[in-house]
């Protein structure tokens, strides 16, 4: 069992490269990732993405790369004609408007402008920097993974603990809800005598009575489903990707307490459903957390 939420950080330093990957999660119902890295990676994100991927399939990261290249290269300088010639024909517009101006245009200052000299190398990425990449997100993604690993045990252990006091309460709903009719049957012959004044009250009509109640208010199913909730709730927990199969399960056990809850017409019982959902709810809360 993972948890949704971890972090990892990875590194490569190695011949004046030095980048840095980390890598941060946190629950989601599907996976998605936003991946933030210098202008030079930008046409490399689809590689972080699959890598990711590999690793995971619920939740939401944020991927961050860092780079320092202090490599010695030569760097090979082009023009980029159409941005200094935009520079020019605007200073030559606001020469024209304003002709008081001194006109201090020159060559060198028109190469200082920003995007007006381009160096080649920043254009993509070799393979030494992709091979970094590669070997710093792996890092990342291992640490990562690691951590929400041992975050899934915590998780797996809290939400099997809270299972035994679900289970628990089934049980003490179970003992009492043999006891509901009965109370029913006598609360009901109390009440006719009452009514009746001492006359002699019809047995069989109170019979038929307690009969429609019991059948009305029959939670037989529902504790039966609950208890096979909580089977496949731990058989569940054994497997490695669960987070769904929980999801789905912790509505059920939801759907039966409703249930329980309608039906009884019983303040104990009442009483003893809240608590069940008290506890599903925090069940419910942990699932969200998990892949």
């Amino acid at each position: 069992m993972y948890s949704m939420t971890g972090y990892g950080r990875g590194e490569y330093k190695n011949g004046g490269i030095e980048l840095t990957v980390e890598v941060k999660t946190v629950n989601n119902r599907y996976l998605d990732a936003a991946v933030k890295a210098p202008r030079i990676l930008v046409a490399h994100e689809e590689t972080v993405r699959t890598a990711l991927r590999e690793k995971l399939t619920r939740g939401h990261a944020d991927i961050f790369v860092s780079l320092s290249d202090k490599r010695e290269r030569e760097k090979n300088l082009y023009l980029d004609e159409e941005t200094a010639k935009s520079y020019v024909a605007a200073a030559s517009r606001i020469k024209n408007l304003f002709p008081e101006i001194q006109d201090d245009i020159s060559v060198s200052g028109v190469l200082r402008y920003p995007d007006v000299i381009k160096s080649e190398d920043v254009a993509a990425a070799d393979e030494e920097i992709l091979t970094a990449l590669k070997s710093a997100l792996s890092v990342a993604l291992e640490k990562l993974n690691a951590m929400r690993k041992v975050e899934g045990k915590k998780l797996e252990e809290d939400m099997l603990s809270r299972m035994k006091t679900i289970e628990h309460l089934v049980g003490e709903v179970e003992k009492r809800a043999p006891a509901v009719v009965q109370n029913y049957r006598q609360k009901l012959e109390t009440k006719m005598k009452k009514i009746l004044e001492g006359v002699e009250v019809d047995e069989g009509r109170l019979l038929t009575e307690a009969a429609l109640f019991a059948d009305k208010s029959n939670i037989d199913e529902e504790l039966t489903r609950l208890h096979s909730h909580i089977s496949q709730f731990r058989e569940i927990c054994r497997e490695t990707l669960v987070g769904r199969k929980l999801d789905f399960l912790v509505q059920e056990f939801n759907r039966e307490t409703n249930t329980i809850c309608s039906k009884s017409n019983d303040l104990e019982i009442t009483r003893l459903g809240l608590a069940l959902k008290n506890e599903i709810e925090k069940v419910r809360e942990q699932v969200q957390n998990v892949e």
